[in-house]
């Protein structure tokens, strides 16, 4: 993991296109811009694992709903 120290109106550079600028700190908080092409995501950490929470119970939902058509096929 690469910890960095920043200052605000300061930024870092992800691969080619992807700018992360400190906007504002106060206390514990800090403020970021983030400036990246339109088909890179980009997710606060709680949100994306919510969105692989939610993927995965389709997922398995989807898994179920097969296994269950599957066993009327064989039934006949």
């Amino acid at each position: 993991m690469l910890v960095l120290t920043r200052k605000i109106g300061e930024s870092l550079i992800i691969g080619d296109d992807i700018e992360v600028k400190v906007v504002e700190s106060n206390g514990k908080s800090v403020k970021l811009a983030i400036e990246a092409p339109r088909d890179i995501a980009v997710y606060r950490k709680e949100i994306y694992e919510a969105i692989k929470r939610e993927n995965m119970q389709a997922k398995e939902q989807e898994n179920i709903l097969s296994l269950v058509d599957y066993m009327k096929k064989l039934k006949g």
